[in-house]
């Protein structure tokens, strides 16, 4: 990705102390409500287009177009379904690990405070406040926010770009007690699991979509483009191998990592394989960031606690899998 182009954006569904522009979880129930009862009608849409798109709220084709937009999206009880997975998503985390050019926009008369929020997340980003109160991107005076976009790319264009960074998910696994297992049955069965063991977890891998990047010993390291993926490959992983006769545990983090000749490095690689270390045998661990970043997919998870990882700034919390 070379860089980043965000227009009003949001990180965090639901009010906070330190996260205010969103609404409360007794402000949640009612707007639902709201959207079940009156979903795809000229009522609701006259009231979206008024507060969101105010230049517009006499144009009655653009409102006629909306309702006829949101009964074609889907039906209210996934609308409703799809706020609520808005409202549990929390992703503040994620902005610390955008590395690439980024431009913020956003309009002075409608979320600027939430807008420079999220710039001021994102190490040298530039924020762009424009005249105007409406919301929606397509109204307004569009033609200002494009030239804005149209300037940063061509800057980007005249730039040198770093293009061997790349936002993955890592998933890293190993087997528990692999010492004395092997020490018991011998080399040569030992070597024998761990090649068959190698070959399921590839094998599944690859079914998830993802990219085995290392296999070294008794553990792997894979990438993914999508964390959900990533865990629910984890899961499957330590359910393949019990018939062999022990146990493997699976760490994941999402992060900007290095490509590097086909593989991957970077400190998000380090956290990944941190992450993993504090797993139980059979249990996958992941990261807060990717636990942000999959709400509302119907993964279930616990608490693990605060950890510190070695040779990783700060405290971490950590996230059993529960179900999957």
């Amino acid at each position: 990705m070379a860089g980043l182009v965000l227009y009003e954006p949001w990180v965090r569904g639901s009010w906070a102390p330190d996260y205010p522009w969103r609404e409360t979880a007794e402000e949640l129930e009612r707007r639902k409500e709201a959207l079940v009862r009156a979903w795809g009608t000229l009522e609701l849409a006259t009231s979206l287009v008024r507060t969101f798109a105010p230049s517009r709220a006499d144009d009655q084709r653009y409102i006629e177009w909306l309702a006829e937009d949101h009964r074609l999206t889907g039906t209210p009880t996934e609308v409703a379904l799809q706020a609520q997975m808005d409202f549990e998503t929390d992703v503040r985390d994620i902005l610390r690990s955008i590395h690439v050019p980024t431009l913020v926009l956003c309009r002075t008369g409608s979320r600027p405070d939430e807008s420079r929020y999220v710039a001021d997340g994102i190490d040298g980003s530039t924020y762009v406040a424009l005249p105007g109160s409406d919301h929606i991107s397509i109204a307004g005076d569009v033609d200002q926010w494009l030239a804005e976009v149209e300037t940063f790319v061509d800057r980007l264009e005249q730039s040198e770009v770093n293009l061997d960074r790349v936002l993955a998910t890592v998933m890293f696994t190993d087997i528990a007690g692999s010492t004395a297992r092997a020490a018991s049955i011998g080399d040569r069965a030992w070597a024998d699991l761990v090649r068959r063991h190698h070959e399921r977890i590839a094998r599944l891998v690859a079914q998830f979509r993802g990219r085995a990047i290392d296999q070294a010993g008794d553990g792997t390291l894979a990438a993914f483009d999508g964390p959900a993926r990533a865990i629910r490959c984890a899961v499957a992983c330590v359910r393949s191998v019990q018939d062999l006769g022990f146990a493997i545990r699976a760490g994941i983090h999402t992060g900007e990592c290095q490509r590097d000749d086909g593989r991957l490095r970077g400190l998000a690689v380090h956290i990944g394989a941190r992450v993993m270390t504090q797993a139980a045998p059979g249990e996958v661990l992941v990261s807060q960031t990717v636990r942000d970043l999959v709400a509302g997919s119907g993964l279930v998870f616990e608490e693990a606690g605060e950890h510190e990882l070695k040779g990783v700034p700060d405290r971490w919390r950590l996230f059993k899998v529960a179900g999957a």
